[in-house]
């Protein structure tokens, strides 16, 4: 087993360290990528994909980890942005030898970075990788984690919509509108709920059939298009992506039609200007780290002792702070995506500071 830092490019990117982990016997080659400690260790999930090429890898883990830090610093949480990648396939490569020594790479942080699950990690590998490393949440509730995340990132884009609802119309619910739904996963399952009990009609697309069929079964109300293209040209008021990231690009915004954009989806920002292309457009983009923060709440609740009600309640909260960034971005005359990372940049450099008063 090695552990070695590669400082390629991550000057340029401003993290404070990149942590690269390989164990020959059991295949696993990982990325631990930490983006900043200013408010406290570095929290964010563990990614399980089978990349194109190692610079691939390397460049979601930096991307996703400053996304972390953003997110945790708008969560009103004490901890930094840190995020994983473990580079293969996990239909076909995950063991609970691989996951061992992934944890021990994270043990061997001291603490300076907390795993969770991501695309391809779940609960039962946390609770794998937790046998080797005290720096775990995301855990089940029977060794007094949280659970699945996806409960409360979904009532946080919940929250978030609803607030983008109220600065768009003058009501904060989506009731009566018309909300398009890319990804019916782990978090679009659970939003879709929300939306329907809220009184919104439903509208959505997934390429996998059991999704559809899930769909089919426990929502029949919901209108299942083909794909993401037919989607996005639909006669929407809400757009949310709810799968993987990059759903907002130059040909996706020339044709979008609804007046909101809020999901679930990291990164959706295809490139810096997007934001600007959705605001010449008259869209309104709620940045995706602020609105999907109910997630990373659910498992930070974890390292003070699991609370549900606690952790629910500081989700709920996201409304608060999606409206306020909503208010800041039309006074400053910027799009919301700049008066969020203003907004996060005043809060790790205010409160980071605090650090250099000697303790004793």
């Amino acid at each position: 087993m090695g552990v070695f830092v590669s400082s390629d490019g991550i000057e340029a990117a401003g993290h404070e360290q990149v942590v690269f982990c390989q164990d020959r016997h059991t295949g696993l080659k990982a990325i631990i990528s930490i983006y900043s400690t200013a408010l406290g260790p570095a929290l964010g999930g563990t990614r399980f994909y089978p990349y194109e090429s190692e610079e691939a890898a390397v460049t979601d883990a930096l991307n996703l980890s400053r996304g972390m830090a953003y997110k945790n610093a708008l969560a009103g949480l004490d901890l930094g942005g840190g995020k994983a990648v473990i580079w293969g396939d996990p239909a076909l490569d995950k063991s609970e030898a691989l996951l061992r020594a992934y944890g021990r790479f994270v043990e061997s942080l001291n603490g300076r970075y907390y795993t969770a699950c991501d695309v391809g990690t779940y609960v039962p590998d946390m609770d794998v990788i937790a046998r080797e490393t005290r720096y775990v949440t995301g855990r089940s509730v029977e060794h007094g984690g949280a659970g699945d995340s996806s409960v409360l990132t979904a009532w946080g884009v919940f929250q978030g919509m609803r607030a983008a609802a109220e600065h768009t119309w003058g009501r904060p619910t989506l009731s009566g509108r018309r909300v398009g739904i890319a990804g019916l996963g782990k978090v679009g399952k659970y939003l879709a709920g929300h939306l329907i009990e809220d009184g919104a009609a439903v509208v959505a697309t997934d390429v996998s059939p059991a999704a559809q069929e899930w769909a089919r079964t426990t929502h029949p109300q919901i209108d299942l298009v083909d794909d993401a293209q037919a989607l996005i040209t639909s006669d929407l008021d809400v757009y949310a992506p709810c799968a993987l990231g990059g759903a907002l690009n130059d040909d996706t915004v020339a044709v979008l039609r609804a007046k909101i954009v809020t999901g679930a989806a990291n990164n959706q920002l295809a490139h810096p200007g997007i934001e600007k292309l959705l605001e010449e457009r008259g869209i309104l983009y709620t940045p995706d780290y602020v609105v999907n923060a109910g997630g990373v709440i659910q498992v930070a609740d974890e390292i003070e002792g699991f609370n549900f009600e606690r952790a629910k309640l500081r989700a709920t909260k996201i409304f608060d702070t999606t409206g306020q960034i909503l208010r800041l971005a039309d006074d400053d005359g910027v799009p919301p995506a700049v008066a969020a990372d203003r907004l996060a940049e005043r809060r790790m450099a205010e409160v980071g500071r605090l650090r250099s008063i000697y303790l004793g």
